[in-house]
C-alpha cells in the first residue's frame, strides 16, 4: 500500500514535468517563430528568458534587435498563442540582456543593412581669421547681445593669453 505522500509527490511531479515540457517546447519554437515572421537573424541574438504570469519575456543582446522584435511583436504573440493555447500567453515583454555572455552569439554591433554605404565627411576647412571684428559686431542689432558677445570674446582671449 502506498502512502498519501507518495501519491501526491507522483502527481505533483507529473504536473511539473508537463509544465516543464511546455516551457521547453516554447523555448524550442523561438527560432521557428522568428523565421516565420521574417526575422530569423533575430533568433540568433535573442532568447526566451521565461514565461511568467502569461508574459513571455524575450531577451536580446542589443537594442537594435529589440527594435526589430518590436516591429513584429503582435505577430509573434499571435503565433505563440496559436501554438500554445494552454499556456495562456497574454503578452510579450522585450528586454536587453544584462549579461551579454548569456547569449551564445553575442555581437556589440547592431543589425545593419549590408547594402548601406558609409560616406566619410571631409574635415571642415580652417576658419579664416576675422580681419575686422567690429564689422561683425555691427551686424548685430541687439545691443545687449552684442555686448555679451564682446565680453565673452574678451574672456576667452584672456584665458588663452591672447
Amino acid at each position: 500500500m502506498k502512502h498519501v505522500g507518495d501519491v501526491l509527490s507522483v502527481l505533483f511531479d507529473e504536473r511539473l514535468i508537463k509544465k516543464a515540457q511546455g516551457y521547453s517546447k516554447i523555448i524550442d519554437s523561438w527560432t521557428d517563430i522568428a523565421e516565420k515572421n521574417g526575422i530569423a537573424a533575430a533568433a540568433d541574438h535573442s532568447k526566451i528568458k521565461e514565461l511568467e504570469r502569461g508574459t513571455l519575456l524575450i531577451e536580446a543582446d542589443h537594442p537594435g534587435w529589440i527594435q526589430i522584435l518590436q516591429t513584429k511583436e503582435q505577430k509573434i504573440l499571435a503565433d505563440f498563442r496559436h501554438r500554445f493555447p494552454s499556456m495562456n500567453i497574454s503578452s510579450i515583454s522585450l528586454m536587453l540582456s544584462r549579461n551579454r555572455q548569456d547569449n551564445e552569439t553575442v555581437t556589440d554591433k547592431p543589425p545593419q543593412n549590408e547594402n548601406r554605404k558609409i560616406v566619410e565627411t571631409p574635415p571642415a576647412p580652417p576658419l579664416a581669421p576675422v580681419q575686422n571684428q567690429e564689422q561683425g559686431y555691427d551686424a548685430i542689432k541687439n545691443g545687449a547681445f552684442k555686448e555679451s558677445l564682446k565680453r565673452l570674446e574678451q574672456s576667452i582671449a584672456e584665458k588663452e593669453g591672447v
